[in-house]
Parts: structure tokens; C-alpha cells; sequence
């Protein structure tokens, strides 16, 4: 099993520039996503649920964006004698995390982090599960659709591709809706307003959430033939899609 990271308090946590990755993030990182995700455990729980029914032994499990490794770890534990882990990230500071985390097993060729710009290279690679947990927002947009059709050609018949995203509402006003239950949320979860705001300032031209609608069309369009939404809250989407 990979060893357990240590959680600290993202409360306080009032970034004032273009948001980055950087060592501030990194060290709250794991508190930050349980506090601004809803239902984060349970999302997981069944990415690892589904994702597992497509695993081949000697293939690889690719995680796009990988952070500080939370996704692998849990397949980790069942998979590690069969599969080779591929993890990408371009923040420094969760390649050093995850580097660190996973050295053993790095060592051993089981695990290999890669510090790779999807925009410009993806990684060679046999996936039988390719993992993308809210990463493709972070993409430009003139990017997204290559980096998903990169993926489909490396994955192997009867592979499966998991997506998940921060959304846009079918249209302004339910946009404004979820938008507003979602902030609710946070200010339960224990953050103050300024903090949410400061946030979502920063985030402003660097996270850019599309329609679930957009996002199912993307990955049509890469080539997955079936797609399936498996978890939804508020404006989170979790897909599955086969070839």
C-alpha cells in the first residue's frame, strides 16, 4: 500500500495571483479538494469501482494530472504485481510530492512519474485505463480534443477512459444556480467569503469549465464509442467511455 500523505488546513488560503500550483497548494492540497468538492470520497470510491471492471494485467493505468498520486495509490494496492502506473504532471511541487511518495516503487519500474505538458507530448504508453480527475479544465480548450484522441490511440481494445470535470450549466440561469449552491457549499465546509472569492478570482482564465453536453461531444469525437455519466453533483461530472 503507498503511504499515507499528511493533510494540512487550506482554511486562510487567499491566493492573490494567477492561480498556480505551486508549494502553497500543494501542502493543503488533499484538505482543499475535501472541502470544495462535494461527495469527494464517494466520486472516488467509484472511479476505483468502475475503473477496476477495465484493468488488463500488463497494460498500463495512466493518471493525467496526477498531483500528488491519491488516484493511483488506491489502484495501487490491487494492481501493482500486473500493471505499470504512469502519472503526469508539469507543477513542480506535486512532482516533487509524488516522487517522494511513490520512490520505492519508482525504483522498482512499477511507478513512473512523468513531468510532461499535455499540450505538446503525451506519454507512449499501452493503457488499459487512463484516468483524467479534473485535470482537462486546466487544458486550453484548443487543446482538450487532441489530448483526448491522443489518449484513445493508446488505449487498448477494451479500455475505458475516466473523466472528470468541473462544469457549466446547460444555460446562464442554471448555470447561476449551480453556481450558487456550490458556493453554499463552501461557506459549510468553512470558508469565508473572501476566501471563495480570492479563488475564484485567481482561477479566472486558468480553470475553464465547458457543458457536460461539450464534454460527452469531445469524447465522441476522440473516438470512445460509449460514454456513460456515472456521478454528478452540483457542477461536477464524472464519465466513463469505452471503445
Amino acid at each position: 500500500m503507498s503511504p499515507e500523505l499528511k493533510t494540512n488546513s487550506s482554511l486562510g488560503h487567499k491566493p492573490t495571483e494567477r492561480w498556480e500550483f505551486d508549494g502553497s497548494v500543494t501542502e493543503v492540497f488533499e484538505d482543499m479538494l475535501s472541502r470544495s468538492i462535494p461527495q469527494l470520497d464517494a466520486m472516488r470510491d467509484l472511479v476505483l469501482q468502475i475503473g477496476t471492471r477495465f484493468v488488463q494485467p500488463g497494460t498500463d493505468i495512466v493518471d493525467l494530472g496526477c498531483a500528488r498520486g491519491d488516484a493511483m495509490a488506491q489502484f495501487l494496492q490491487n494492481h501493482r504485481e500486473t500493471n505499470r502506473f504512469v502519472g503526469i504532471e508539469v507543477s513542480q511541487p506535486m512532482l516533487a510530492v509524488a516522487r517522494n511518495r511513490f520512490e520505492a516503487l519508482i525504483e522498482s519500474g512499477t511507478v513512473d512519474i512523468r513531468e510532461d505538458d499535455l499540450r505538446l507530448i503525451y506519454p507512449d504508453v499501452r493503457a488499459s485505463l487512463t484516468l483524467c480527475i479534473l485535470t482537462l479544465q486546466f487544458v486550453p480548450l484548443e487543446y482538450r480534443l487532441r489530448v483526448l484522441e491522443d489518449a484513445f490511440k493508446r488505449t487498448v481494445p477494451g479500455g475505458a477512459f475516466v473523466l472528470v470535470e468541473k462544469i457549466l450549466g446547460a444555460d446562464a440561469q442554471m448555470n447561476t444556480l449551480l453556481v450558487d449552491l456550490y458556493y453554499r457549499h463552501k461557506r459549510a465546509m468553512g470558508y469565508t467569503q473572501e476566501e471563495i472569492d480570492r479563488k475564484r478570482l485567481s482561477l479566472e482564465g486558468v480553470l475553464v469549465p465547458v457543458t457536460a453536453s461539450w464534454n460527452e461531444d469531445l469524447l465522441r469525437r476522440a473516438g470512445f464509442s460509449r460514454i456513460e455519466c456515472f456521478w454528478r453533483v452540483l457542477n461536477f461530472c464524472g464519465w466513463i467511455a469505452t471503445t
